[in-house]
């Protein structure tokens, strides 16, 4: 028993020093650079959530790639934005560890929106509300320019997308009442005002958005 609770609150320990650089960037598990990642971009295969009340982009930009990961490549649909402004943002991520599951939760801009420069999400599941503005629905991913990227098969820090490939594309965006389980999230700065962070023992989740 003595040995058990001595490795639970090592766990417990090396999550709270792993927490403060991933609520750095509020991406969970993921490394950020200036607006592009190295070409072995590769992430965790953990899944987390991520809710917003609101994400008003400029500059946007959506293309189907696969993620690198260590049981293979993952298909998302990678949201890339210019300018962004967000509202109560929360991500939250369970981890299964040989003493339980330890979950970690970020919340950010209750008051003061988050603000976020060169946007970028891999997600395989999306609902919320969303309006587009000066929107291109079909254009080839190597012909977009609206939006952050993709710059070129890569060299963006996203995962393979197969080049002349369908994207969509648009002058602006808004989304409300935002619930999406993501993979990657990366921005080349990532203001939070307000931020909280939470690590404990067993599940957590972001309240459930209704749209």
């Amino acid at each position: 028993m003595k040995s058990q609770t001595r490795g639970g609150t090592r766990w417990r320990r090396f999550a709270v020093v792993m927490v403060p650089s991933v609520a750095a960037t509020a991406a969970i598990g993921v490394a950020v650079a200036q607006g592009a990642l190295a070409a072995s971009f590769s992430v965790s295969g953990q899944q987390f959530q991520v809710t917003a009340e609101s994400l008003h982009g400029w500059g946007f930009v959506q293309y189907g790639a696969l993620d690198q990961t260590k049981k293979g490549n993952k298909p998302v649909a990678v949201v890339g934005i210019e300018t962004a402004k967000i509202t109560n943002l929360c991500q939250a991520v369970t981890i299964p560890t040989p003493f339980g599951d330890v979950s970690m939760k970020l919340t950010a801009g209750k008051d003061k929106e988050v603000e976020a420069k060169k946007l970028y999400i891999d997600a395989d599941e999306l609902s919320a509300n969303a309006t587009f503005t000066n929107v291109d629905i079909g254009v080839s991913v190597t012909d977009t320019n609206k939006g952050p990227g993709p710059a070129a098969p890569g060299k963006d820090g996203r995962g393979a997308y197969v080049p002349g490939s369908f994207a969509q594309q648009a002058d602006e965006v808004m989304f409300t009442q935002v619930d999406q389980r993501a993979w990657a999230t990366s921005a080349g700065t990532f203001t939070l005002p307000g931020l909280h962070m939470g690590v404990s023992m067993g599940a957590s989740a972001c309240p459930k958005m209704k749209n």
